[in-house]
């Protein structure tokens, strides 16, 4: 009898292996997909990043877990440092002329300086816009610089680029940005070009874009143009290679 019960139990066994419904629920029992919230937030993200998204003003409330989780993981740095990366390789490719007129114009906010602390407070950009609040960190000049956009900085000074910041930030936070860039390394700059009293209330497109022709109108070469958002980059005026760097939290029309 022990035989017989032996004999039945592998036949069994082997049944619970052969059959397709019972392996189909084994499956996927086993593996561990993730969440539908999950998948929409990186597909949400891409569409914000490649501008699909359109305009946008906080980011899904479903999204905030995942976006804090990119920002603060090994996977937002890759893309960074893939994207300085490629700039770079633009950059050794430029012939440069020698006499100070090769510009690479960078963005500051999220693009020089990161501001991830501040966010961090305010939800990772699910809060709307407080530009009080704002202020009052820009006052604290703390952020902390990219590495991977310090390192793209010292390179293209290194290979003869003349260096124009060009930020939304307002002329009576000059001495309080000039501060925190020297803080957190940079250094050398030929002009750093905030908004004045005549350019408030124009969109970011339309204002860097101007202040783009402007340098373009006194000789200047736009070669490169690196910033974090695509009105940092887009207009008229435009640099011959511009590299958008990754940031999920905001977008300035």
């Amino acid at each position: 009898m022990a035989s017989g019960r032996i004999s039945l139990s592998i036949w069994f066994f082997f049944v619970f292996l052969i059959n397709p419904s019972t392996s189909a629920r084994t499956t996927s029992f086993i593996k561990l997909p993730r969440s539908d919230g999950s998948r929409y937030c990186d597909s949400w993200r891409l569409a914000a990043e490649t501008n699909n998204a359109g305009t946008w003003d906080v980011i899904p409330s479903v999204c905030v877990d995942p976006v804090a989780d990119y920002l603060n993981g090994d996977q937002f740095l890759s893309d960074y440092n893939v994207i300085a990366d490629y700039a770079l390789s633009f950059a050794k490719s430029v012939d440069i002329s020698g006499d100070g007129k090769d510009v690479w114009v960078f963005d500051i906010d999220e693009t020089l300086l990161t501001n991830i602390d501040y966010y961090k407070a305010h939800g990772y950009g699910s809060e709307p816009y407080d530009s009080n609040s704002f202020s009052e960190w820009v006052l604290q000049g703390t952020a902390p610089a990219f590495d991977a956009s310090l390192k793209l900085y010292n390179a293209l000074q290194k290979l003869g680029f003349t260096i124009i910041l060009l930020t939304g930030r307002d002329e009576d936070q000059r001495s309080f940005t000039e501060t925190n860039l020297r803080d957190a390394g940079y250094s050398g700059w030929e002009r750093l070009l905030l908004r004045g009293p005549e350019d408030q209330g124009k969109s970011a497109t339309d204002y860097k874009s101007e202040q783009r022709a402007k340098l373009i109108e006194e000789g200047f070469k736009i070669r490169g143009n690196t910033g974090d958002q695509w009105s940092d980059l887009l207009g008229f005026a435009v640099a011959d290679r511009s590299f958008k760097v990754p940031n999920p939290m905001y977008y300035i029309p």
